[in-house]
């Protein structure tokens, strides 16, 4: 038998599965350079793309606003990195009181203080932290509008700082081609209807057809919500960017910094090298974890696995996905979507007549339920899921009596399914 480790929530689980069935275990590719976080970040910060360093930006008596993301993404280690970039910033001359930080909640909720002190640590006795709220429009900023018509509310601190300086991390993500970069702006700090506007892009024009299919993980070419990002990240036109990459081991594995397009252009050829993992042939399933926790602290976060793992299995095969989901679907977007019609016609109406976030990652969700047999190992209640086809259960072993396994499948296992995209290797 094949045994690997797999978080789940914040506990770690055996999968274990006979050897003759396992095709491959897919993680980052492994890095040769063996340099500490503290290394990476540094020259990141030293060696700017497209920019003068930092401290060369800034000067004194100038208001800075550092843009962080929020709890769901505390696997970034903002409470790490942040300390280097005051450092440069205090070499510039810039003043402690002149720093605010702004909390890119998206349409996410607001943050408890608790919550603060994960993402900031000892920072937050010495700043004032920010959270943004999109639905605020006293708070809020009209810009212009974007080439698609997008009107762009961006939220007034950035604006009237004189540095706005973006931090977070690159990742695939199943809508905008890569995390990090422009998202701290759209739609980390911009107005609900900026983000559901922006967001509403991935559907293709005409009820019926469903997602573009040029939205997906790691593809910003012809993306109409990448470019509708950048459009809005050029209006705000910030003064810096620092982004990492996270390893498979939560750990600081790469930085890159400076402007904030070709930074962060640099940083996700970065994370294609390390996350983009080669396949010969698609498997009949694979086994996957979210990530562990926050990555599955509800089923809007775990979506981001589900949206990978499809990528190296056939259609019709099997996507077993552990994440135990402490918050459930996510919220009422969700279960409305999930829950309260028949098929996904109604649900792309829907969609469509009030789009939100969350109602399309429901939709998502239930478009790929159509195509792929999904069982979620958590703690969700299992009679939701089933309008959409999802099966629920406690444990692995459960899961794994689902399958077929006498046929004999070919699987693939991925320890860290949020972070790394499979693609066929060319012959």
């Amino acid at each position: 038998m094949e045994i690997i480790k797999m978080k789940y929530e914040k506990n770690i689980i055996d999968v274990s599965i006979p050897k003759k069935n396992l095709l491959k275990v897919l993680t980052s590719n492994e890095q040769t350079e063996e340099k500490t976080e503290e290394d990476m970040i540094l020259n990141a910060l030293k060696n700017p793309i497209g920019t003068k360093p930092l401290k060369d930006i800034v000067k004194a008596k100038e208001k800075i606003c550092i843009i962080i993301s929020d709890i769901t993404r505390a696997w970034q280690k903002m409470n790490v990195f942040l300390p280097y970039i005051l450092e440069e910033l205090y070499k510039g001359g810039v003043d402690e009181k002149d720093i605010t930080f702004l909390c890119a909640t998206g349409s996410h909720r607001k943050q408890t203080n608790q919550e603060h002190r994960i993402l900031l640590g000892d920072l937050l006795d010495k700043f004032e932290v920010i959270d943004h709220d999109c639905y605020d429009q006293k708070n809020l900023v009209y810009l212009g509008e974007t080439s698609f018509h997008n009107p762009v509310y961006i939220h007034k601190k950035a604006i009237e700082s004189d540095h706005v300086i973006l931090t977070g991390a690159i990742i695939f993500h199943d809508l905008a081609g890569w995390g990090g970069g422009r998202k701290s702006i759209l739609p980390g700090i911009s107005g609900y209807e900026t983000i559901m506007f922006n967001h509403a892009l991935a559907l293709n024009p005409n009820i019926g057809d469903g997602i573009n299919e040029e939205v997906r993980c790691g593809n910003i070419d012809k993306n109409p919500i990448h470019l509708d990002m950048m459009e809005a990240c050029h209006m705000v036109k910030p003064s810096f960017l620092f982004n990492v990459v996270i390893n498979e081991k939560g750990n600081i594995a790469h930085a890159v910094a400076g402007h904030y397009d070709q930074a962060h252009e640099v940083g996700t050829k970065i994370v294609d090298e390390f996350d983009g993992v080669l396949i010969q042939e698609k498997a009949d399933v694979v086994i996957a974890s979210a990530g562990g926790y926050p990555k599955d602290i509800n089923l809007y976060q775990a979506s981001k696995a589900l949206s990978n793992m499809k990528e190296c299995v056939k259609v019709g095969g099997y996507i077993v996905l552990l994440a135990q989901c402490t918050e459930g679907i996510g919220n009422e977007d969700m279960r409305q979507i999930i829950e309260d019609y028949e098929n996904n016609i109604q649900r792309e109406r829907a969609l469509r007549k009030d789009f939100t976030v969350s109602k399309y990652i429901a939709y998502m969700i239930a478009e790929m339920a159509q195509k792929y047999k999904i069982i979620l190992v958590s703690e969700m209640d299992s009679k939701v899921m089933q309008r959409i086809g999802i099966i629920v259960v406690k444990e692995i072993r459960e899961a794994l009596d689902q399958i077929k396994m006498k046929k004999s499948p070919k699987i693939y296992l991925a320890p860290q399914g949020a972070n790394i995209l499979p693609r066929i290797k060319e012959k």
